[in-house]
């Protein structure tokens, strides 16, 4: 996989780079060609231009307009206007012919043979319109193609010959050749710079990616103390770090998987152990008859506790699979919380609790599914019982704030270490089991809550100091003036209805 990477990663800037080149050389080549061909254009023009000036000066001068009289007799002086017109061009010729097409002079030719040859007569022709223009071998004339600029030489306004003046594109050529030859050079170095770049890069980014992977065999065989180091503040330190505390949450949640798994075992094999001893005692009447009673309801009270933990893990995989439905619906929050208060009278009595029930209205309606909030704030009270202090403040308090109702559940008990209260909603997770006084517990009922406040779109947190106080709170929305009348109006025509019965 990771060579892979490295070979999509290579790949991927190599041909970056190659096309990018080919592209710069294709650019530049176009415009060199274009500034060659518009330059070399321009000076052909005017040397021939510059020399037919000169010509026509010169046969108005002697009074014959015979171009080649006077090309013979002065051909020193020609020759001098042939070289000073092609003196700042190695590339460039010039020649002059007669209107039949015959060379007179030349300069920048040196095919012996090349005096002899005629120019084409339709080119001649051409001329007539005073220029003429081309690239090619001019009718068989060069052996190579030039580029042409050719015009006519008048005298008293008649055609007596041409200068034509030319040039290869053999400097272009040339000049290409060194700039390809130079592009693909730097073509090379930049590759091989750019073949490290991505080594080390890709060696950088890779290295994690497989400590990452052999640290998933790690935890596909069980292991899950294996970590990840992390270098930098990257991206990948980032994921590095995300992946580390994956590691944290697996192995925490094997752990709490495996206590609730012996707590489980515990919870079930003991009322059944104790069941099915007292039912052989009452089969084989080791338990006297006037006892029965007694043992029976004892096994009525671990039964009931199998049902409660059944219920509870049935509960769990519900809101796991999604499958828990919630109805939603208008109540009074507060009438619920004097219901639960007063179904633990006796375990209040008990324990000698200082009860302060304190709400801000005798009646705040919530919006929300009414068997599922029950079933929180009973568990949260049957808990906030169970941990606390003989004696000690056990507090109700439901206020409103912005729409929201504020539920909150206070004892002043054992209360939670601080290094189990990131951890109270979590499945399966018990606080330390030497100082736990709900032996029967599984932790699964904060969960629960958790899962059905989130379900509701609310919050739920708790605040506690170890040895002094635990408060729990959850938020509820409240139920609008409509949704409390359709709720009243229920209730009135389901109690109308049992009255009929």
């Amino acid at each position: 996989m990771f060579k892979s990477i490295f070979t999509k990663y290579i790949t991927t800037f190599m041909l970056i780079i190659i096309v990018s080149f080919v592209m710069l050389a294709a650019i530049i080549s176009t415009m060199m060609v274009d500034y060659y061909n518009e330059t070399s254009e321009e000076q052909l023009t005017l040397a021939a231009d510059s020399m037919k000036s000169l010509l026509e000066e010169r046969l108005s001068d002697i009074h014959d307009g015979s171009l080649d009289t006077y090309i013979r007799q002065h051909s020193d002086e020609v020759s001098a206007f042939f070289s000073a017109l092609t003196k700042y061009s190695d590339d460039m010729a010039l020649f002059v012919t007669d209107t039949n097409g015959r060379i007179l002079a030349s300069i920048g030719f040196h095919d012996p043979a090349f005096g002899s040859i005629r120019i084409p007569q339709e080119i001649m022709e051409a001329l007539a319109n005073g220029s003429y223009q081309s690239h090619g071998d001019l009718g068989g004339l060069f052996t190579i193609k030039r580029s042409v600029n050719a015009v006519a030489l008048r005298y008293e306004g008649k055609t007596v010959g041409a200068v034509f003046a030319c040039t290869t594109s053999e400097n272009i050529n040339v000049l290409m050749r060194t700039t390809v030859k130079t592009i693909i050079m730097t073509c090379l170095w930049v590759l091989l710079a750019a073949l490290i770049a991505v080594y080390f890069i890709s060696d950088k980014i890779i290295g994690p990616l497989k400590d990452m992977a052999r640290a998933a065999k790690s935890f596909a065989a069980g292991k899950y103390d294996v970590r990840v180091p992390v270098t930098g503040n990257d991206e990948i330190a980032e994921l590095a770090v995300n992946f580390n505390n994956m590691a944290v949450s697996l192995s925490d949640l094997e752990n709490m998987r495996s206590t609730f798994l012996s707590n489980v075992s515990h919870d079930l094999r003991t009322p059944m152990t104790t069941i099915s001893g007292f039912i052989d005692g009452l089969l084989d009447g080791t338990i006297p008859e006037e006892k029965q009673e007694y043992y029976l309801r004892m096994i009525g009270d671990e039964v009931r506790r199998l049902s409660r933990l059944v219920a509870a893990l049935l509960d769990v995989s519900r809101i796991q699979a999604g499958d828990r439905k919630f109805v939603m619906g208008a109540f009074d929050i507060c009438e619920m919380a004097r219901v639960i208060l007063i179904s633990f009278e006796q375990k209040i009595d008990k324990l000698k609790l200082e009860v302060d029930f304190d709400v801000e209205a005798e009646n705040l309606y919530a919006w929300a599914d009414h068997d599922a909030i029950y079933q929180i704030l009973y568990n949260i009270c049957d808990n906030a019982i169970k941990f606390s202090h003989e004696g000690g403040v056990y507090r109700i308090r439901i206020l409103e704030r912005d729409r929201k109702i504020f539920v909150s559940v206070y004892n002043e008990g054992i209360g939670i270490p601080a290094e189990d209260l990131p951890h109270v909603f979590e499945r399966f997770y018990k606080g330390d089991k030497s100082r736990g006084l709900d032996k029967r517990g599984v932790g699964l009922g904060l969960y629960i809550a958790k899962s059905i406040i989130d379900a509701h779109n609310e919050e739920i947190w708790v605040k506690s100091k170890q040895g002094e106080y635990c408060e729990f709170i959850f938020t509820l929305k409240k139920a609008s003036e409509g949704q409390v009348k359709k709720a009243y109006e229920r209730q009135l025509l389901e109690e109308g209805r049992e009255k009929t019965k």
